[in-house]
């Protein structure tokens, strides 16, 4: 047991926070707790890219996680918060590709091996950078067992699944159209491209028929295609045209005849319905020249240049060849008509250029046995629980409509794909090792996409595929995977598919999916607009803890939320509150002992029983609220009652007894105080681990940290309702008198008379015990509460539960105000009705909530009713003057 130690004046969230981190690593607090007995709780943190440093949506993310780690470490679980980053293929490769060209060199001047060391330099130093922005936010995780994508365990799984897949025929590789980024110069999924509304045209061009006949007019936003046309399409049975299908058309500038051919992707509603056919440079033209056995032309380069296949326009920029193609169209007469439109257009997500769709040779996972199990998983007892569950319904939707990924980069820096080439016969050599003659064979330049390897993460981490590895046999499945919606096709999706594929059980039991952070004006947060916020500033303004209150009390489960310091300073102040109040019961504790046990419970007066009670409450909500993931939720219960209960309420009421002369009764009120002290730190430790655990170390307490101290838990004991019936009957009467003060301008400074009608024995009861509670908290000259007082004319009024309150004021009170403030109350207490009436006139909730839920809001109504009338009374009252 430790003595209370001096608490600084004032709330000093940076010396508060400073070495704690550290102290904590030194201590091997994060580490698991080696208990066999204990259950396990496994969080594997969603690895960040290194690309850069943190932002607010890591913060919220990792806060999240953290939170969860933190109170079922608490609670006893063997915890395991596993930390590692990613690689990012395309992302880090396009960072430092942008560093390399300011600097006036590409990574063609460097070779590969030079250039992917100087990407481990660039991760090296984004990862210190990411190191210290995790202390910095407190996350508890175990640094040991750190991983990164590119580690030689990682990439031995990554090996393991491309071959396995490969020999079960869900690896192949094929020619196909796919997301092209020509300044990276290389593929992309599609949800690597961002969909952005462009300036553009539908260009009207005439094609000649080629039997002298007349010409078609075809409509097109990409005339610099043309050059790769080879067919001319119409509805089947599109009575405009069968006059023309089975002759060909002449293409313009190019002079090549191009059959008129019938097919059902044609939307004979849109345009002049018809279409042409560029089969390498469209998906659906693509799929189109299958069917028909078209060729396909490719005709530009992989930098986004036209080829020879462009005739003249050969070495032109693709933007540059449609200016000058439609000059020529124009020139020579076959140019219709220009209309300007503006129409969504594929970018690339990471270096922001238009994507070209391309026909390319590229490795492919064949999606649909893959999504069909992960589906089928979804309908067994070990699905993966989506919160909230409307996400599931996105999920599948996703996976019902999934097209077969493209899983190779035209990169260097990544997992390259493990297979290789002979280069004599062009044989093909599929392994997880490389071909023994070495010499004769070159591997596959590609590497594969940064999401295969991150499908991985909450397995590979955990030492998978060794079969004897001890912490994926205690830790696989993981227990929950906290992430925002956003990413569920990039990375929720693929890592169930694989886990379900490679380890025959789901990757992890929950899915916590929250929303975007947004500017206060709602706007996502980018570079472009300058929005962005930094999580160490705000750290540095108003500290870690303040932070962390506002990302779980800022919104709902998978809602969007808005940034803003003033809800951050907000949090600050409650802390600030929370710090006060923390020192006013230090000081006050002297010799009290640590807080091990319940209070003595036959030693206590009734706001004792009551803080207690209310206490017991908020633990049951608090572990209700945590279950469901309702962070925000267990935020609100925690400030109502630390701020209103124990603060405002709890700590002014004990400052009568400890002030007093009853010795016995200030050493109760110092055990119960430091006790709701206590288990009010360990409530809040999770969310602010750096003030909480400061307080607790300063109080009386034993044990090493809050870190590895014991969650409160639910004491039934202490449940009491007839305390919380009696300290609510009396707050009420206190705020009440408060209220009229503050109305009639009548500080607490100055006495004044108040006189208690009241209207049911047990609460004339309680306020009669209680008066040196009013006595201290209202301030009266004269107090009475009586059964038969005559209410004065000239008077405030308030109505309280079996009470009507009345302070004669008479100098100060104007007759017609007061009707005011009488009918203003009237309709404050007829929304309350209103609201009440109408969840006991709800079926659903009268049927399926539990009984005293209803019995309580039936007392409620009647309450209300009787306050009602009530005032109503008084109002006639006063006005008959």
């Amino acid at each position: 047991m430790s003595k209370p130690l001096e608490m600084s004046t004032k709330y000093d969230h940076q010396a508060v926070e400073a070495n704690r981190y550290q102290q904590w690593l030194d201590d091997d607090l994060f580490k698991p707790s080696g208990n066999v007995d204990a259950n396990p709780y496994s969080i594997v943190i969603p690895p960040p890219n290194v690309t850069g440093k943190l932002h607010l949506g890591h913060a919220w993310d990792t806060t999240l996680q953290d939170i969860l780690i933190r109170q079922k470490r608490m609670q006893g679980f063997d915890t395991l918060y596993l930390p590692g980053m990613d690689h990012a293929g395309i992302a880090t490769q396009a960072k430092v590709e942008a560093k390399l060209r300011k600097a006036g060199k590409s990574r063609f001047d460097l070779g590969r091996e030079e250039f992917v060391n100087e990407v481990w330099r660039w991760k090296d130093e984004y990862a210190k950078i990411i190191h210290q922005q995790w202390a910095k936010l407190g996350l508890s995780l175990d640094y040991s067992r750190e991983r990164f994508t590119l580690d030689e365990g990682l990439s031995k799984a990554v090996r393991r699944v491309f071959v396995d897949l490969y020999n079960k025929g869900l690896i192949y590789r094929g020619e196909y159209i796919i997301n092209w980024d020509p300044e990276l110069q290389t593929a992309l999924s599609d949800i690597e491209v961002e969909h952005k509304d462009d300036q553009g045209a539908f260009y009207h061009v005439k094609y000649p028929l080629a039997d002298g006949s007349g010409f078609i007019e075809i409509a097109t936003t990409r005339p610099e295609t043309m050059p790769g046309d080879v067919a001319i399409a119409v509805y089947p049975g599109d009575e405009r045209y069968q006059d023309i299908v089975g002759k060909e058309a002449i293409l313009p500038l190019f002079g090549r005849k191009l059959p008129i051919i019938e097919d059902h992707y044609v939307d004979p509603e849109f345009g002049t319905g018809l279409v042409k056919i560029t089969p390498a440079h469209d998906p659906n033209d693509f799929n189109v020249g299958n069917r028909h056995d078209l060729e396909r032309i490719n005709v530009m380069n992989a930098d986004g240049t036209m080829n020879d296949n462009a005739g003249k326009y050969q070495g032109m920029d693709r933007f540059e060849a449609r200016k000058a193609i439609v000059q020529d169209l124009k020139e020579q007469g076959y140019l219709i008509k220009e209309e300007p439109i503006v129409h969504s257009v594929g970018h690339s997500e990471r270096s922001g250029v238009q994507v070209e769709p391309r026909l390319s040779t590229q490795w492919f996972v064949k999606m649909k046995p893959l999504a069909e199990m992960a589906l089928r998983n979804q309908e067994t007892s070990d699905k993966v629980n989506f919160v909230p569950e409307r996400f599931e319904h996105t999920f599948k939707q996703w996976m019902d409509n999934v097209h077969d990924w493209v899983i190779s980069r035209q990169l260097w820096w990544g997992h390259r794909i493990p297979a290789w080439y002979n280069k004599q016969t062009g044989e093909m050599y599929v392994s997880e090792t490389a071909p023994q003659d070495l010499d004769n064979w070159e591997q596959d330049p590609d590497v594969l996409d940064t999401w295969f390897s991150s499908a991985l993460w909450p397995f590979s981490t955990l030492g998978w595929p060794e079969e004897d590895s001890s912490d994926f046999k205690r830790y696989f499945p993981t227990n929950a995977l906290v992430t925002g919606y956003d990413i569920i096709f990039f990375w929720v999706a693929r890592m169930m598919f694989q886990s379900i594929e490679f380890t025959h059980e789901r990757p992890f039991k929950d899915v916590i999916l929250h929303g975007l952070m947004r500017d206060e004006q709602g706007r996502k947060m980018s570079k472009s607009l300058g929005n962005g916020i930094d999580p160490m500033d705000v750290i540095n303004k108003y500290g870690v803890d303040a932070l962390r209150w506002f990302l779980i009390t800022g919104s709902a489960p998978g809602q969007d939320t808005r940034f803003s310091y003033e809800k951050v300073k907000a949090a600050w102040n409650f802390i600030n509150k929370i710090w006060n109040a923390s020192r006013f019961v230090i000081m006050n504790l002297e010799d009290t002992p640590a807080p091990t046990a319940l209070p003595d419970l036959q030693q206590l007066d009734i706001a004792d029983q009551w803080i207690l009670a209310q206490l017991n409450d908020t633990v049951a909500n608090v572990l209700r609220l945590s279950e469901k993931y309702e962070f925000g939720e267990v935020g609100r219960a925690l400030y109502n009652f630390i701020w209103n209960d124990f603060c405002d309420w709890y700590i002014e009421l004990s400052k009568a007894v400890l002030s007093g002369d009853d010795a016995a009764s200030k050493k109760h009120k110092r055990i119960v105080l430091a006790y709701v002290l206590d288990q009010i730190l360990r409530l809040l430790h999770p969310i602010m681990p750096f003030v909480t655990e400061k307080i607790w170390l300063t109080m009386p307490h034993e044990g090493k940290s809050l870190v590895v101290a014991q969650y409160p838990t639910i004491h039934h004991e202490l449940d009491n309702t007839t305390a919380v019936r009696q300290m609510t009957t009396l707050i009420a009467a206190i705020k009440a008198v408060r209220q009229m003060r503050a109305d009639a301008n009548a500080p607490l400074s100055n006495p004044i008379d108040i006189l208690i009608k009241t209207q049911n024995p047990e609460v004339q009861q309680i306020l009669m015990d209680n008066q040196e509670y009013l006595k201290r908290l209202a301030h009266p000259k004269n107090l009475q509460i009586k059964a038969d007082i005559q209410a004065p004319k000239l008077a405030l009024t308030a109505v309280i539960d079996g009470a009507q309150i009345f302070v004669p004021l008479a100098e100060l009170v104007n007759l017609n105000d007061e009707i005011k403030r009488q009918k203003k109350e009237l309709t404050k207490l007829q929304k309350d009705i209103d609201f009440v009436t109408k969840k006991l006139a709800n079926p659903g909730f009268v049927k399926n909530a539990p009984e005293n839920v209803v019995a309580e809001q039936k007392e409620k109504l009647q309450s209300y009713q009787q306050q009602q009338a009530q005032i109503e009374a008084r109002i006639v009252e006063l006005q008959q003057g």
